[in-house]
């Protein structure tokens, strides 16, 4: 089941408001006409949103899946255990399918976004059953899969059962990174040092990751700990952070939190001489493109079989 509609080299419904958004910013647009006379398979892809700004998180994640010569068929999911606060029914069961609707699908690639529940309990949390049944249905309908932040967590908990530990402060800010292994193929082009965003309570320790001999961390950050985790397959990457992150998320966050009174500091280096009027620099787009390029290149287009149904 696909809503197939042309947009960009990815496919998604003409109607969804990130389109429009997209296109203001000169994104490829392929025509139906084009893609339907290309002889080649599209790459499905599919992204579990349990972000609370759905729309932005959908604009964040298509603008650099669109940064590829790879044609792709995008189907958005939601949890059917939890609604929606910030974004219209309308929209969700417009442009969102369930697990129901979609479990006899096979996918090349799944993203599972983060959400704002990491002081929680995984088992506090509404639609941790659900997506519990989500996880364990990607393993044998989903190639590779893409989690990101608190997503992230999760999996490592539910596949590994790695915990989560609480910070003594929010993470919070553009943090460099390096790699641990510049031969692997999604470190590929980065320079020795580049930057992403995060935004979280919670962090993943290297020393229960180094219990699984599955596992294997990829980059890291002196400042944020642990930011790239890989199963040894390459089937399941786990980040940390929000390399999707628009120029002005971490600003709208921490606006957002000092108008409430919560006592936060503002974001490490992201507001310049941390000058909370100007605009921040975004140095991390380059890197973010790279990341998922490489992801869709190495991991999803050049391994995920032609016929899906031999997943």
């Amino acid at each position: 089941m696909t809503k197939e509609v042309d947009v960009l080299p990815i496919r998604i419904d003409n109607e969804l408001p990130a389109k429009q958004r997209l296109e203001m910013e000169n994104i490829f647009v392929m025509s139906n006409l084009r893609a339907d006379t290309q002889d080649i398979r599209p790459l499905k892809i599919i992204i579990l949103n349990l972000m609370p700004t759905k729309l932005e998180t959908e604009t964040q994640l298509l603008r650099l899946l669109s940064n590829s010569p790879l044609q792709l068929d995008i189907d958005f999911l939601q949890v059917a255990s939890h609604e929606s606060k910030n974004v219209s029914k309308s929209h969700m069961d417009k442009f969102y399918y369930t697990l129901d609707e979609i479990k006899e699908n096979r996918y090349d690639g799944m993203i599972i976004t983060g959400a704002p529940v990491e002081q929680l309990e995984y088992e506090e949390v509404d639609y941790w059953d659900e997506l519990c049944t989500i996880m364990e249905w990607s393993k044998t309908n989903v190639y590779s899969t893409w989690h990101i932040c608190w997503g992230a967590q999760a999996a490592l908990y539910y596949h590994y059962g790695i915990p989560k530990y609480k910070t003594e402060k929010k993470v919070f800010g553009v943090f460099p990174h390096y790699s641990l292994d510049e031969t692997h193929p999604l470190m590929r082009g980065l320079d020795d040092l580049f930057y992403v965003p995060h935004s979280r309570h919670t962090e993943i320790r290297m020393s229960d990751i180094a219990q699984v001999k599955d596992l294997q961390i990829i980059s890291y950050s002196e400042y944020s700990g642990v930011h790239i985790i890989s199963d040894m397959a390459c089937r399941k990457f786990f980040i940390t952070g929000h390399s999707e992150y628009d120029r002005d998320t971490l600003a709208k966050e921490y606006f957002r939190d000092v108008e409430k009174g919560i006592d936060i500091e503002m974001p490490f280096n992201y507001f310049p001489n941390n000058d909370i009027k100007r605009v921040p620099q975004m140095n991390w787009k380059g890197a973010a493109n790279i990341l998922f390029n490489n992801w869709l290149n190495y991991f999803v287009y050049q391994k995920t079989p032609y016929d899906l149904n031999t997943l």
